[in-house]
């Protein structure tokens, strides 16, 4: 019998679980040691007096196994981050957004095969750019 497979909007009760998988996710991309965040700061982030982002869980049979980012590596090929996708997809469609960007690893083969298969097309004329640490806070104070 497949896999039963379900989106949920995280809870405040689940910010531990979050920062579980941001975690993971940043071991898989080999940037744990950048990793900064904390449950005060998620629970801030998504459930405070003004959020700022938002977390979706993908399950298999009601049990989490990947958030809007990231589908753990095992149970990867059983259909879950398609199907996230196109709950995504459904949503930024539903707020009236015309398009879906995210990020990915240049060293990232199986997930730009994954996202090539689904229709994305990598933007290779931008270039991403970060500020933070001192910068941000000398930015902030200019």
């Amino acid at each position: 019998m497949p896999d039963s497979i379900s989106i949920r909007p995280a809870s405040p009760d689940d910010v531990p679980l979050v920062l579980e998988f941001i975690r993971e996710l940043a071991i898989y991309e080999r940037l744990e040691h950048e990793m900064q965040a904390t449950t005060a700061d998620l629970a801030a982030a998504l459930f405070g007096a003004h959020p700022c982002a938002e977390v979706v869980f993908a399950c298999l049979d009601g049990v989490p196994v990947g958030y809007a980012l990231f589908i753990r590596p095992q149970v990867r090929g059983r259909g879950t981050g398609r199907r996230l996708l196109a709950w995504l997809a459904r949503t930024t469609l539903e707020r009236g957004c015309a398009r879906l960007d995210w990020a990915v690893l240049d060293w990232n083969a199986p997930s730009i095969a994954f996202y090539q298969g689904i229709g994305a097309v990598a933007q290779d004329d931008w270039i991403t750019m970060r500020v933070s640490g001192a910068d941000l806070a000398r930015l902030a104070a200019s």
